[in-house]
């Protein structure tokens, strides 16, 4: 395959085991960037990057998303960065707009030789009284809920290997 873009989707894995090293800003940026260029319905760009670095806020966040759950390991894995994703539920494309801003993050992590993972439960998290205290004292409008979390770091070990594909997932209508 010679297409970068396509070869970068094909290799994307989720990441589940993470070393402690920080991501460099500069990456961080890239794929914020990626987020922001998302499609979004209407273009309204309805959705919001909540960045957690602080390690007392991101322990803070991983019990409340393990909690949702109804357990007590860390979610996150590990992952020195959070990025909770949030959009307008005004806008009636949000959970779209959402979806595609973390895909997006996701693919940029992979080209940058990072590992992502998406983390459900952002939603729930977003309607926890501790949750919507976080983000009225970030200033996110009310009108805002999780959508997902994206989490980024360098990656521990290898690479999950890829799984084979289903083979009744595609239809031609001609």
């Amino acid at each position: 395959m010679s297409n970068t873009m396509i070869e970068t989707i094909i290799r994307r894995r989720s990441v589940k085991k993470y070393t402690s090293e920080a991501v460099a800003e500069a990456d961080l940026e890239q794929i914020l960037h990626a987020g922001q260029y998302a499609p979004s319905g209407r273009n309204c760009m309805a959705t919001k990057f909540v960045v957690i670095q602080n390690p007392v806020i991101r322990e803070q966040l991983s019990k409340m998303n393990a909690a949702v759950m109804g357990i007590e390991a860390d979610p996150f894995y590990g992952a020195p960065v959070v990025i909770w994703v949030l959009a307008d539920r005004t806008v009636h494309t949000y959970v779209e707009d959402g979806s595609l801003a973390i895909g997006n993050m996701l693919l940029a992590a992979q080209a940058l030789g990072l590992g992502a993972c998406w983390i459900h439960r952002a939603k729930e998290m977003s309607e926890l009284p501790e949750g919507r205290a976080l983000l009225q004292q970030w200033g996110v409008p009310d009108t805002y809920i999780g959508v997902g979390c994206c989490i980024l770091g360098h990656a521990a070990g290898e690479m999950p290997e890829q799984k084979p594909r289903k083979t009744d997932q595609i239809v031609f209508v001609k």
